[in-house]
């Protein structure tokens, strides 16, 4: 099966879908925020934010870039993977690679813990600004490009909020 077969896109709420881990693009406190981050900790419950509290008391949280596992809690999912992405600073400090980086720590966590399938939102493109065309091309090519090169993971789906996000990745995935 080629790594386009294995990418499917939907439009609507993460938390509500079921995989074996969805991936929070989360903030480097592990603590909750907005956007997708407040929607998982409040949906999945008090387990998840348990959970960060021991990563953050083991390591000091999650670096941008890097990635976390915890429970789903009360969420249709097994885990949730936390990932950083980077803030937009204008592309000129290494943003690009460090989303590049979120994703593939994320699946690289995923495969770790045998996960079979997997949801992400759009890592950075909220608040942190990053490009919302240039975050979606990154994402599909570094999931691609993972999924070339590993056979554990059967289905990941990027799942967009907002119809706008959600037709960027339709016209991306064509051209993949």
């Amino acid at each position: 099966m080629s790594p386009k077969e294995k990418i499917e896109l939907r439009q609507g709420d993460i938390t509500k879908i079921a995989v074996d881990a969805i991936v929070n693009a989360a903030n480097t406190s592990l603590l909750g925020g907005g956007g997708v981050d407040g929607a998982i900790h409040r949906a999945g419950g008090k387990e998840i934010l348990d959970d960060c509290i021991m990563i953050r008391n083991r390591q000091g949280g999650c670096a941008v870039g890097e990635a976390v596992i915890t429970t789903a809690g009360k969420l249709p999912a097994k885990y949730v993977i936390h990932t950083v992405g980077p803030v937009w600073n204008g592309g000129s400090k290494g943003e690009e690679q460090l989303l590049q980086n979120a994703y593939h720590n994320s699946l690289s966590l995923a495969v770790t813990h045998g996960v079979r399938t997997i949801a992400f939102p759009g890592i950075s493109t909220g608040i942190y600004h990053f490009p919302k065309d240039k975050a979606a091309a990154i994402a599909l090519r570094t999931v691609s490009d993972f999924l070339n090169n590993n056979e554990t993971i059967a289905k990941v789906i990027f799942v967009s909020f907002e119809a706008e996000n959600h037709s960027i990745y339709q016209q991306l995935l064509l051209s993949l």
